[in-house]
């Protein structure tokens, strides 16, 4: 999987890095138990602090989509938490995307049509 990090972007690239490689997980791009480049080596690769990387990966192990070991570095969880419901963080994030769609005139229509297509790619 390749990472590409948009440097004019206002999402940090620790978040960046975080919300492709969940990406990566629901579109089936990383497979449960795949292992994720070390943090020196990501950094390296995008020529980034190592200290961006290693906050992406703390995120998503704490958010339970990674484990990490001082031995085998960071592999995608074989068993990822299914709660069934969003966050309250991914609740507000919806909203404000929502809200943005609305005033950009996209129908609710429209906008459950891009919801299908996306979910259509990560798998239903």
């Amino acid at each position: 999987m390749i990472i590409r990090i948009d440097e004019l972007s206002d999402v940090p690239i620790y978040q960046q890095i975080r919300n492709q490689i969940v990406m990566g997980i629901s579109g089936g791009e990383l497979k449960a138990g795949e292992q994720l480049p070390t943090v020196r080596a990501l950094a390296l690769e995008m020529g980034i602090n190592t200290m961006t990387v290693s906050k992406a990966y703390q995120i998503l192990k704490s958010e339970g989509y990674i484990m990490t070991d001082r031995k085998n570095g960071a592999r995608v969880r074989n068993e990822i938490r299914q709660e069934g419901a969003l966050s309250d963080a991914n609740r507000m994030e919806l909203k404000r995307i929502v809200s943005e769609a609305r005033i950009a005139g996209i129908s609710k229509k429209e906008l459950i049509s891009l919801v299908d297509e996306y979910y259509g790619k990560q798998g239903e």
